[in-house]
């Protein structure tokens, strides 16, 4: 029992690690793209901070990563939803309704 809890433990502590792993590849990546482009200054900052704000997917290929039909569908609907100021029950069942059609 003891060593169940133990790998239990272990492994929600390992969780953050590597999204802090991710997260730091990330900044020096963009940092490394700053320089490359010999940025400095605020030019450096602005071009780093919107890289970091970037997608995953963006940044490390440069391209942004195509959805699926059913993903563009799912996508159209939600920002349907939150134009007409949905919420809750109202936005659960208005995209529902939206995939449906």
């Amino acid at each position: 029992m003891r060593k169940l809890i133990l790998v239990i433990a272990l492994a929600t502590l390992s969780v953050p690690v590597l999204a802090a792993n991710s997260q730091q590849e990330k900044m020096k990546q963009c940092s490394a793209d700053a320089k490359a482009k010999g940025l400095k200054g605020e030019d450096y900052t602005k071009f780093k901070n919107e890289c970091l704000k970037s997608k995953p997917e963006a940044a490390a290929t440069g391209t942004e990563k195509k959805l699926t039909p059913q993903q563009e569908k799912m996508k159209k609907c939600s920002a349907d939803a939150k134009a007409k100021g949905l919420k809750g029950g109202e936005y659960t069942k208005f995209k529902n309704e939206c995939l449906k059609a």
